[in-house]
């Protein structure tokens, strides 16, 4: 049986306005390696292009740690205030887990909340399998939803895509 995100009652799946799932599974790195570049933001800016503007008002980072508080621009939305609610490096037989929620305020329309959540773990057979998942809430989120194809579910796809070029030796 694989292991699956851990969710808050707020953002379980389905009762948002916006979901998506993105899953790999690969031969030729370990969790660990795809660890190291997915907590460094840093890096992020070299493997994902949905993402600016990254910042620690606390002073904290570039990597990210439990209960760090963090911002960052994705999806064409200003930046979003983000913190680390579950951080769990991975191990031997332990997933790696990281997730953030991160909020938009202001008019309804502008209004976003969100929780993205990730899972990293080996494999029998050298593989590591890494599962993000995010839940929105909110109206910008529901007209994410509504557009064909869904711009959420092709930009997660897009940033594992990078993150394994990152982190795979070449």
């Amino acid at each position: 049986m694989q292991n699956s995100i851990n969710w808050p009652e707020r953002y379980l799946p389905g009762t948002g306005d916006n979901f998506v799932s993105n899953e790999v599974i690969v031969r030729g790195v370990s969790a660990a390696r795809v660890w190291r570049y997915l907590v460094d933001t840093s890096t992020w800016e070299s493997y994902y292009d949905n993402v600016a503007d990254i910042g620690f008002p606390n002073g904290d980072g570039p990597r990210l740690s439990d209960d760090v508080s963090f911002r960052f621009g994705t999806f064409g939305f200003p930046p979003l205030d983000a913190h680390v609610v579950e951080f769990s490096e991975p191990g031997d037989g332990t997933p790696g887990r990281l997730s953030w929620t991160a909020r938009q305020e202001g008019a309804p329309a502008d209004r976003l909340d969100v929780l993205h959540a990730w899972l990293v773990e080996d494999l029998s057979g050298g593989r590591v399998r890494i599962l993000t998942q995010e839940t929105q809430i909110g109206e910008p989120a529901a007209a994410l939803a509504a557009e064909r194809p869904n711009p959420m579910l092709n930009g997660h796809q897009a940033w594992l895509d990078g993150l394994l070029r990152a982190a795979t030796p070449s």
